[in-house]
């Protein structure tokens, strides 16, 4: 499916027509030359050194300036926060900077409702529904007449469609009035280069901000509870986190592997994107004998496969950062990492994830920079019990309420 019969599983005319009042033509939503198209040009942006430095720089910016103080607020008030809903507002803000060179202030101190933000929020959960109606056509009808949960999603959609859409008229302002270009976030890359459709221009942006937003914050909710439920792998983060201290912020996020294997088992049993299907554009034969007809819907799990006992063994169950690590003669510890294919959580093959070391690098901030000064415990500690929901990513059922304590000096 994902590689060597990439082109016979696609998105498929189902699943684009679900998401395409939301997504368009961007590159989520689309198949062929066009999705070759985008990810070529995708490609280039993302290879660059000095978009990764851009990266860099916004999330150590919003980390510091306010997602630091937040926390440092929260322990000296002993208030509770949603920390999904903190950490969601920490990606949006960094995506929006990232894909827009915009900041929408999620994360300031007030914890303001964002228009764009609440209309996004809402696109997303309204475009999912669309998959569970019990049969297409009572969506279509709904769209027809324009009631209900469509008429909500096409006002929705509507206020991020003209906000993207004035963002990229600004921007190719912006260019047209210079002659040499400041901006470093993807959209400023994209019109400079030449693909200056304004359509073009706000499909693909959306598609990234959906990429960059819900992936680290889903990700990163789960690993504060599992951390928390495993004193002895946090024990193991701070240690690491006390080595690298004073190394340069790329070099410290780079060295450190406990962390990365850490994430890498959070994302094992809960992936942000738990689910993908694709469509059988002919008829095939899977790899165990299975028949599949053409125009068969085919699914595959990253939850059930980071589950699997024949593949993670009989203790798939536990959370163990250590079957992501060996250690080398002298003791030290070193990344083994899976075959895309075993571990799908950033896709793979033609179609495997561009942000991925973007995300882990965001990731990794988060954690250091947190934890380095935090703990975070759930308000409700003996009972909680967190539930997974799945949207187009995957959630903790009504938030993930928590407090925070100042740690003091790392032991």
């Amino acid at each position: 499916m994902l590689k060597t019969h990439f082109f016979n599983y696609q998105k498929g005319p189902f699943i684009i027509s679900v998401l395409f009042d939301f997504l368009g033509n961007g590159i989520f939503n689309v198949d062929g030359e066009s999705w070759k198209f985008q990810r070529q040009v995708s490609s280039h942006e993302f290879n660059t050194k000095s978009l990764r430095k851009f990266v860099q720089t916004v999330v150590d910016t919003e980390l510091h300036d306010r997602l630091i103080p937040m926390f440092s607020d929260a322990a000296s008030d002993k208030t509770v926060l949603d920390l999904q809903d903190i950490l969601q507002r920490f990606a949006f803000d960094n995506v929006c900077k990232i894909a827009f060179g915009f900041d929408p202030g999620c994360l300031l101190p007030s914890l303001p409702q964002a228009q764009f933000a609440e209309a996004f929020e809402d696109a997303i959960y309204l475009s999912s529904e669309r998959f569970r109606a019990f049969l297409t056509i009572a969506w279509k009808i709904k769209r027809f007449f324009n009631i209900g949960s469509e008429k909500r999603l096409k006002i929705a959609v509507s206020q991020v469609r003209d906000f993207a859409k004035k963002i990229v008229r600004e921007k190719k302002q912006e260019l047209a009035d210079k002659s040499s270009l400041e901006s470093v976030d993807l959209l400023s890359r994209f019109l400079s280069s030449g693909h200056s459709d304004e359509n073009f221009a706000t499909d693909i942006a959306i598609s990234f901000i959906l990429a960059g937003r819900d992936s680290t914050s889903a990700a990163l909710t789960w690993f504060f509870w599992l951390i928390h439920k495993n004193p002895e792998v946090e024990k193991e983060i701070l240690k690491e986190i006390k080595e690298k201290s004073n190394m340069p912020v790329f070099e410290e996020v780079k060295d450190m592997v406990y962390t990365h294997a850490s994430l890498c088992e959070c994302m094992r049993l809960y992936p942000p994107v738990p689910v993908d299907s694709k469509l059988a554009m002919d008829d095939d034969v899977l790899p165990d004998g299975t028949v599949v007809k053409k125009g068969t819907i085919v699914t595959y799990h990253p939850y059930a496969m980071g589950r699997m006992e024949k593949v993670w063994g009989s203790d798939w169950a536990e959370f163990k950062p250590q079957r992501w690590l060996e250690r080398d003669e002298a003791g030290k510890w070193s990344f083994v990492g899976r075959d895309p294919y075993t571990y799908p959580v950033f896709q793979a093959g033609p179609r495997i994830c561009l942000g991925k070391e973007m995300a882990f690098l965001q990731m990794k901030r988060v954690v250091a920079g947190v934890l380095r000064r935090f703990k975070v415990v759930p308000a409700v500690e003996d009972v909680f019990q967190p539930e997974l929901v799945v949207y187009l990513t995957s959630k903790m059922k009504g938030g993930f309420n928590i407090r925070v304590e100042e740690r003091g000096e790392l032991d």
